[in-house]
């Protein structure tokens, strides 16, 4: 091949290469930036302010909590929500109870037992029983009965069970469920639902599309970094290509 045909036939490497490469950081460009859209459409960040997560949620810790209403919650749901009893800030809270829940701890294994049934509650802070007091409640009509994951650290429904509704929170005070962690780095992951819930009728919630967004930004910032890479890459080639021959 003569040096003329080898220069066309590498000019039109080039050019498509070029062309690919700008086609993947545009690419890159929509799927990185529409992930982000998306996660902001349909979550909030959330920092857990106290202990009484432990050790699902660490103090200081930073949440994805998807925006759903309080008729989606389940058994089990980590959710953020705001009543006026409770105190004037948001807060968070598991899910263990829904209306007409009896709700009762301890059974001398030292498990929560709902609606008579003994649930595993393997997130719990420590080993001891699933509360260091006893407590029962029924939970009224269109509320929600809250515990923390470190009940001896905790102030939850078990606070105000001489409430008029036992220490329960109205389903529209849910502002947002949480779906996974987001910081410290180390505890990034997707919040899981408790088996022995599932087994309880109405099942589990069913996470949201936190991982397809993870996925969908990767794959965005691959695309870019990919492309992006490609114009000194091709150079440097080139450069090479020269001195050799």
């Amino acid at each position: 091949m003569s040096s003329s045909t080898q220069r066309r036939t590498d000019g039109r490497g080039r050019t498509m290469g070029s062309t690919l490469s700008g086609l993947a950081v545009a690419v890159g460009c929509v799927l990185f930036l529409g992930g982000f859209v998306w996660a902001a459409v349909l979550y909030r960040p959330y920092t857990v302010p106290t202990d009484s997560m432990s050790p699902t949620i660490a103090v200081g810790a930073r949440v994805l909590a998807e925006k759903v209403d309080g008729s989606e919650i389940r058994r089990g749901d980590i959710v953020i929500f705001k009543d006026t009893t409770w105190g004037d800030l948001p807060m968070v809270k598991r899910v263990v109870g829904l209306s007409g829940d009896h709700i009762a701890c301890c059974t001398k294994q030292g498990r929560l037992t709902i609606n008579g049934k003994p649930v595993e509650e393997p997130y719990l802070h420590g080993h001891g029983p699933a509360s260091p007091i006893g407590f029962k409640a029924t939970v009224p009509t269109g509320r929600l009965f809250l515990l923390g994951d470190h009940r001896s650290d905790s102030l939850d429904s078990r606070v105000h069970l001489t409430d008029s509704d036992q220490g329960s929170v109205p389903r529209t005070a849910v502002q947002a469920r949480v779906d996974a962690r987001a910081w410290p780095l180390g505890s990034i992951g997707v919040m899981q639902r408790p088996a022995d819930f599932a087994a309880l009728p109405g099942g589990i919630s069913q996470p949201g599309p936190v991982q397809p967004i993870a996925l969908t930004v990767v794959a965005g910032a691959v695309l870019i970094l990919g492309g992006a890479a490609y114009g000194p890459v091709a150079r440097r080639r080139t450069r090479r290509a020269r001195a050799d021959g």
